[in-house]
């Protein structure tokens, strides 16, 4: 019997006949559609019975193909297995990409394991959550990305230590003649010694996929759960959001299909894979269709565009300050982009004029979408052949979407802001041992269960969504989400501090960028400056929830409660960047 938690997030919506977005509606296309009622791991299976031979990979001049994905999937299985992960265990996979993520991705949910992507940005202090949430035991990571996680394993208590750990080096992906950008040969030639983990085994990637053993019986089904992505919130530490199989499995469909997937799609896969979006929209929708994917582990323009070039790349999934970055290259004109066929991303709006000068030039039309952790990527995209700018576009396949009163959840007239909420087979079960968490981030309209997505937007009269603001409390840099309330908690271990509030300030690039405002302990004042504060931060967090500015001040605005009032000191900061004085 399967739990109705989970089998609940299978269910697709019962959509109404007829809404005014279906006027848009891709012709070719149904409303809705059935997934595969298998594990995401049958789709590698599939597709390497289907095309052994064919590249499924590329990272730099070397490829896989996806017999040589499917074999190396089912080796690092077997060693999982052979260290103990059984059926439900949950495994940290902590690397930028590369085609060792996408093998060890497969060969956890082939051990019939849960994926627990880790944002390899993350320090030492932020690690120590991701082995003790998920109670994971094994790991596999990324060989410079070693030292950080087993600094957090050995501040924490015995009992909650992992006891496996594989290592990888990127360059062990890649050939002799790869076009490394010079600033990241160092960083992906360099070969680190076989770290140390106390009370535990390591093993090297290569000694890894050389296990003899029989990989476990493979018993997963869409019910089961299949990821386990983090998320932050407006408090406390990030929660895992549940995906099932099925929850995955439709988006990664749905994602071909919207897109005209096929096997001989060639998709720039630069979105990293940790978030929901690379490993939904990118790497699992690729590996459902068979498509070849054109692997970077970070962006950089001009090998983007080298990239695009020389393997003839027809899908592109981004964020637009990519796209702007490329189009702003001083070899811009050296790139061969005729190859592109769908472009379209999400994360931040892409400004009208770089979009115009896509379609002028290339006959492109951006596509936007949105979507959240909690609904695996796209919950709305925008129909190919009809897309709005500075738009989120229209509910997904399968999926229904409403805005309402956030507090009387009645539905909002056209033109009118109201809470986005959603519902479809692609929402998640839950929050990972959050049981009150989950209770409120959903709803119930018209009878059915819907999540809340903490956004606020607005329905115009052909049924297009677009967003006005947030419910939540949340920076956008450059698509990157970050929460105040986490930054804020890391930045209350600094000695210095003795309040802090992260406010947004504007940034002509990212959007938005990170800025805290600051009350000092008596002692440190006079010793500590704002460049103190920033590069301490930037030691222990991720580079992207960094404060790229402090502001020291002697008390924090609060309420009759107590409460520090964010919410004044981030209209004060609006106002000084609409009148042009913020620094």
């Amino acid at each position: 019997m399967t739990s109705p938690t989970l089998s609940g997030a299978m269910l697709a919506p019962a959509l109404e006949p007829e809404r005014p977005h279906h006027r848009f509606w891709p012709s070719r296309l149904p409303h809705r559609l059935t997934p595969p009622a298998t594990s995401l791991w049958f789709n590698l299976l599939v597709s390497a019975q289907r095309y052994p031979d064919k590249v499924a990979l590329v990272f730099f001049d070397q490829v896989l193909t996806y017999r040589e994905l499917f074999e190396q999937a089912e080796r690092m299985a077997a060693h999982l297995h052979a260290q103990g992960v059984r059926s439900g265990d949950r495994v940290i996979l902590l690397m930028q990409n590369c085609p060792q993520w996408v093998v060890a991705h497969f060969a956890i949910l082939r051990a019939n394991a849960v994926v627990v992507p880790v944002n390899p940005m993350n320090r030492a202090e932020e690690l120590k959550h991701y082995i003790t949430d998920p109670d994971a035991r094994v790991a596999v990571a990324a060989a410079d990305l070693a030292p950080d996680l087993l600094q957090a394993n050995a501040e924490l208590p015995e009992n909650q230590r992992l006891r496996h750990l594989v290592v990888a080096h990127y360059h062990d992906a890649m050939g002799p003649e790869a076009d490394v950008p010079p600033a990241w040969t160092s960083w992906l030639q360099q070969r680190h010694a076989t770290p140390a983990l106390p009370d535990g085994t390591v093993a090297d990637w290569a000694n890894a996929l050389a296990c003899s053993d029989p990989p476990p019986a493979h018993d997963r089904t869409p019910e089961h759960l299949s990821v386990l992505p983090y998320t932050s919130g407006t408090t406390g530490l990030p929660k895992g959001c549940m995906h099932t199989h099925a929850s995955v499995m439709h988006n990664a469909v749905a994602g071909s299909v919207w897109s005209n997937g096929t096997a001989e799609n060639i998709g720039l896969l630069v979105v990293p894979m940790f978030h929901i979006t690379g490993m939904v929209a990118g790497m699992h929708s690729g590996v459902y269709a068979g498509a070849t994917l054109v692997i970077m582990p970070r962006w950089d323009r001009e090998l983007a565009g080298r990239l695009i070039s020389r393997w003839r790349v027809t899908h592109w999934a981004n964020i637009p300050t990519m796209v702007i970055d490329l189009l702003a290259s001083p070899n811009f004109a050296q790139f061969d982009l005729s190859s592109l066929k769908v472009i379209g991303g999400g994360g931040a709006a892409m400004p009208q004029a770089v979009a115009q000068r896509l379609f002028e030039q290339y006959g492109l039309r951006y596509s936007e979408g949105y979507g959240l952790t909690e609904t695996a990527a796209p919950s709305h995209n925008n129909p190919p052949d009809a897309p709005k700018q500075q738009c989120l576009g229209i509910p997904f396949m399968s999926a229904d979407a409403r805005v309402v009163d956030p507090d009387t959840l009645k539905e909002m007239p056209v033109g009118e802001t109201g809470e986005i909420i959603i519902r479809g087979p692609m929402v998640f079960a839950g929050y990972w041992k959050r049981p009150e968490a989950t209770e409120a981030a959903f709803v119930t309209f018209e009878g059915e269960r819907y999540f809340r997505s903490g956004d606020l937007g607005r329905v115009d009269e052909d049924g297009y969504f677009f967003i006005t603001d947030r419910l939540k409390r949340m920076i956008n840099a450059s698509g990157f989400k970050v929460w105040p309330a986490e930054v804020e908690t890391l930045m209350f271990r600094h000695p210095a501090i003795a309040e802090a509030c992260v406010i947004a300030t504007h940034d002509d690039y990212r959007g938005e960028s990170v800025k805290a405002v600051v009350v000092l302990r008596d002692a440190a004042r006079g010793h500590t400056t704002e460049q103190d504060i920033v590069d301490w931060c930037r030691e222990h967090m991720a580079v992207y929830k960094c404060p790229r500015t402090v502001s020291f001040v002697d008390a924090l605005p609060k309420s009759g409660s107590g409460k520090v009032m964010w919410r004044l000191l981030q209209e004060q900061e609006s106002a000084k960047a609409a009148s042009g004085t913020a620094q």
